[in-house]
């Protein structure tokens, strides 16, 4: 009897839980390019801000989780991302054929680092980029003015 009633509490709560994610935009399989800023020894929202960028819109992460792990995404305005569609045009495909994940040492010096995440037909690949120009690659540096320059279009 005790076994009987233990299943019928089992199937209770089963069947009680729901998702969450009923109320997010669900993005999953779809192509992407995430990017934002952090910088670690600052204060205030702007020390954080990340956003995700499809074929159609714009996307603001409401979290601010500095390790890109727990991100929510809210729609932003058409007209924001009529500014900066344009980005994924900058996005150097070397990046692509890297083994490295991470490049110079993003933030230690203060300076602050870019988290960058590319998306394309279920193929996910992340990377953490030093924002001192001297510490990565030359290929990257025309693409981190060009993230800092729509975080900052965004922002205004």
């Amino acid at each position: 009897m005790k076994k009987i009633a233990l299943v019928f509490v089992a199937i209770g709560i089963l069947c009680s839980c729901h998702s969450d994610d009923d109320n997010e935009i669900n993005l999953s399989g779809q192509n992407y390019l995430i990017f934002g800023h952090f910088y670690g020894e600052c204060f205030g929202e702007s020390c954080l801000e990340t956003y995700k960028l499809t074929n159609e819109s714009l996307f603001e992460d409401t979290v601010d989780d500095y390790s890109g792990q727990n991100m929510e995404f809210i729609e932003l305005e058409n007209d924001t991302y009529e500014q900066v569609k344009n980005l994924i045009d900058f996005f150097p495909n070397q990046l692509l054929n890297q083994n490295e994940t991470v490049f110079g040492c993003p933030d230690c010096a203060d300076g602050g680092g870019l988290f960058i995440q590319f998306a394309e037909s279920g193929n996910i690949k992340s990377w953490r980029i030093d924002q001192v120009k001297d510490n990565v690659p030359s290929y990257l540096h025309n693409f981190i003015d060009k993230v800092n320059e729509k975080i900052a279009v965004i922002n205004n």
